[in-house]
């Protein structure tokens, strides 16, 4: 059986104020191109399907889009809802659904049924079990003593009436002990989220959601599939692609990737406004990328953002890295109120920028202070 491993779509995302929507839909076609070349039995949708529990109306119908696409196909489709989703509003009419091989995790009561397909080798249990925290679990089975994240999913796994014998896939949304994170993920204070990847031993395969990087944990049975496209500059150097897993009989797993070449990339550009202005620089780079751009220049630029974005139009972000930027703060020593303002104020600009004021900036503080003294005369 050939499995299609998604996650993290975050439908509807928006970048440093960038709209995602345009982006998402090229890259769900190339998945879907994948998804037919490859010949697919079923595809895992780990959770985090939307951005945000109450979508947008242009993500919600790009989503219907996309499902649509994939029950024409005549293949399985399983999804689960991540901690970004509504679980109520993304199962709704589910049981509708099913008729159309969309299977769609509903909110979590207390038990799991799993979904079975066949293949040559027999069938293949897949148990859809959407993002839960503790206390979701304490509910159900208060006498378990749940206090962590691993106890929570220990607890669930122990009451899903596994067979052991029969291959088992499980689909969920957690944080496993061990991944990488990214900036661009939502990070819980202390670890308190950790999952131990030792309560999936059960299964055959655990098709996870929830960290953008693409990673196996322990080895390729546990796998995160990673986004389908790079959602902060902390991801500009992952490589996205689609994980496809082929089942063969029980303890027979092969697990590859195909990359995924996004619409428009997202790339840091590094070095001095004039060298990112100049046209030998800008030649050799994607204009159209999403880009995040670090000057290296002593002194702040006027209007960089905007002078740069007549060459870069999705300029996202700007930054600056020199000597101000990296000594962090400075701290003057008690000043002497007899010193004349003018000095104090060139002290601290030296301290600050490790290099004197111009005559120019010199003469403009002048008038200033004069300005000042002048009308508190």
């Amino acid at each position: 059986m050939k499995l299609i491993h998604l996650s993290d779509l975050h439908l509807g995302k928006r970048v440093n104020d960038f709209s995602m929507l345009e982006d998402q839909a090229y890259i769900l076609d190339r998945i879907l191109e994948i998804i037919d070349t490859q010949r697919s039995d079923a595809v895992l949708i780990a959770g985090d399907i939307y951005d945000k529990t109450v979508p947008s109306a242009e993500a919600v119908a790009l989503l219907d889009d996309f499902l649509v696409k994939l029950a024409n196909r005549s293949l399985a489709v399983l999804l689960i809802s991540g901690n970004h989703d509504s679980p109520e509003r993304l199962s709704f009419a589910n049981r509708l659904m099913v008729e159309k091989g969309v299977h769609i995790a509903p909110v979590y009561h207390g038990e799991v049924t799993p979904i079975t397909l066949k293949d040559a080798c027999g069938p293949v249990d897949f148990w859809l079990l959407p993002f839960l925290k503790p206390i979701h679990i304490r509910r159900f089975f208060p006498e378990e003593g749940v206090e962590s994240y691993t106890d929570a999913m220990a607890c669930v796994i122990r009451h899903m009436p596994l067979d052991p014998a029969r291959r088992n896939v499980l689909v969920t949304h957690q944080f496993v002990t061990g991944a990488e994170r990214c900036e661009s993920e939502e990070v819980s204070i202390g670890g308190t989220d950790n999952v131990d990847v030792c309560v999936f031993s059960p299964f055959d395969y655990v098709a996870l959601g929830h960290l953008h990087g693409p990673q196996n944990v322990s080895g390729e049975r546990v796998r995160y599939c990673g986004t389908p496209l790079k959602y902060s500059f902390s991801e500009v150097r992952h490589q996205k692609s689609v994980t496809v897993v082929e089942m063969g009989a029980k303890g027979t797993l092969d697990v590859h990737t195909v990359p995924l070449v996004p619409k428009r990339d997202m790339v840091e550009l590094r070095g001095s406004f004039a060298r990112i202005k100049s046209p030998e620089f800008y030649g050799k780079v994607d204009r159209n990328a999403y880009v995040r751009v670090i000057l290296t220049d002593e002194n702040d630029i006027y209007d960089a953002m905007g002078q740069l974005r007549l060459i870069y139009p999705n300029l996202m972000r700007l930054d600056y890295d020199n000597l101000r930027t990296r000594s962090g703060s400075v701290e003057l020593e008690e000043a002497d109120v007899r010193r004349d303002p003018l000095e104090l104020f060139a002290d601290f600009y030296q301290q600050q920028n490790h290099q004197p004021m111009s005559e120019e900036q010199r003469n403009y503080l002048k008038e200033l202070l004069e300005a000042i003294r002048e009308e508190r005369a």
